[in-house]
């Protein structure tokens, strides 16, 4: 709890800073700090929740996610305005609190039902199927946003990615696998120097790059392809520790995105975007361009809350949330976020070191490694280290699929924690 003072001051700060800037003037009203007000309010009432279930959980991982959220929050205050202006998401600050708070939602429902985990592992072939289906369902029913990739399913007034979902179901699905088989994965013939499963243990493996390379190929969306082929990687290595297996599944998927380069226009659309955006910077390349702009013009201390000019990259609230707040923060602030998720990253590695009991140990490095590796690529593709792929960055970038989603793995990671030998 008293870390939470930390995000509870930033959000009241951020958020008087933001409304003086708006109307250039030093006078501000409590008016101006309801959302600050409410965010206290909510994150507090979950530490009082937390102790209430006698919940005893990491006391770092939360708070961190909370600044992180915080951070989001304002940056959607930010951008309200400009974007309101010019016609497009005219309440996107109010939907983003409405999000959060359903997030909390999620959290208080998930740390509630979660007190064992046999029952998550028994069924393991139950999740399985849910995310292959919610796969199939988004390939042939999903709309395209604007995009280019059909990852959302349009319910009238709610748009909904499912993507988010089947990455918290693929890692529940291969914990309980691979802490089954874990033995027999590991390696029971050998073909030269390469110990091999029995074949049909192999099955669910080569199912996973099909998956992987589907999301390529039918839906566009070299990202998720990318991160769940990475989260698979990441857990068969701590299962059977053998760095081959990771090799091999490397050089099968860099296979499939050489593929994907020569078959799928967008694909190889994106890579020439990455590779020389200057080429057309007013159209194709503005989005890379505009954000690179950002960045220098934030400099090291940044312009300050209010004083950027976040709305000149397109799709700003998503895909480059990062460069608005390297803008406004400057490189001391985006070493500051870098920090943060290092810490969250690094604290849930520490969690599932110290658990004895194995299935979960599997699934906590699961959850880490979505938030990790999700981190990692939309970043490397905000500052151009690699393509843009279109994922978001969690618990910052607006959205509401992806900040429930990020959630119940918090409810899910501080659960785990409690299974961490004194």
């Amino acid at each position: 709890m008293q870390l939470l003072v930390i995000p509870a001051c930033a959000s009241l700060v951020g958020l008087l800073t933001i409304s003086l800037a708006r109307v250039g003037e030093t006078r501000w009203t409590w008016s101006d700090l309801v959302v600050s007000l409410l965010f206290i309010g909510v994150i507090f009432a979950t530490s009082f929740w937390l102790a209430l279930l006698r919940a005893a959980a990491d006391q770092v991982v939360f708070p961190v996610v909370t600044v992180l959220a915080c951070l989001g929050l304002l940056l959607s205050q930010r951008l309200g305005p400009a974007i309101q202006q010019s016609g497009v998401w005219a309440s996107l600050a109010q939907r983003q609190l409405a999000y959060f708070l359903l997030a909390l939602a999620a959290l208080w429902v998930t740390v509630a039902v979660v007190r064992s985990f046999h029952w998550l592992k028994r069924l393991k072939y139950t999740w399985a199927v849910l995310a292959s289906t919610l796969t199939v369902v988004t390939m042939v029913f999903g709309t395209d946003l604007g995009s280019g990739a059909r990852l959302w399913l349009d319910f009238g007034p709610v748009t909904v990615q499912p993507g988010e979902v089947v990455k918290v179901l693929l890692v529940l699905f291969l914990a309980g696998y691979l802490d089954d088989h874990r033995e027999l994965i590991a390696g029971t013939y050998r073909v030269g120097p390469i110990p091999l499963p029995p074949l049909p243990y192999l099955i669910p493996l080569l199912t996973m790059w099909g998956i992987a390379v589907l999301a390529v190929v039918l839906q566009n969306d070299l990202g998720n392809a990318l991160l769940l082929f990475g989260i698979f990687l990441a857990m068969l290595y701590v299962a059977t520790r053998r760095f081959m297996y990771v090799f091999g599944g490397g050089l099968a998927f860099a296979a499939a995105v050489v593929a994907a380069l020569r078959l799928v226009p967008r694909v190889s659309q994106r890579v020439q975007i990455w590779l020389d955006p200057w080429r057309d910077p007013t159209g194709l390349g503005m989005q890379p361009v505009q954000a690179d702009l950002a960045f220098a013009h934030g400099h090291i201390f940044g312009s300050g809350w209010g004083f950027g000019y976040p709305q000149s990259i397109p799709v700003v609230a998503t895909d480059y949330a990062f460069a608005a707040l390297g803008e406004e923060l400057g490189s001391l602030g985006t070493v500051a976020i870098l920090s943060l998720y290092l810490l969250l990253v690094m604290r849930g590695l520490s969690i599932a070191i110290r658990i004895r009991h194995s299935y979960v140990r599997l699934l906590t490095v699961g959850l880490v490694s979505v938030l990790g590796l999700q981190t990692l690529i939309i970043l490397a593709g905000t500052v151009r280290l690699l393509p843009l792929t279109g994922i978001t960055l969690p618990f910052i970038s607006a959205g509401g699929s992806s900040l429930v989603t990020n959630f119940i793995m918090v409810g899910l990671l501080l659960r785990a924690s409690e299974l961490v030998r004194g």
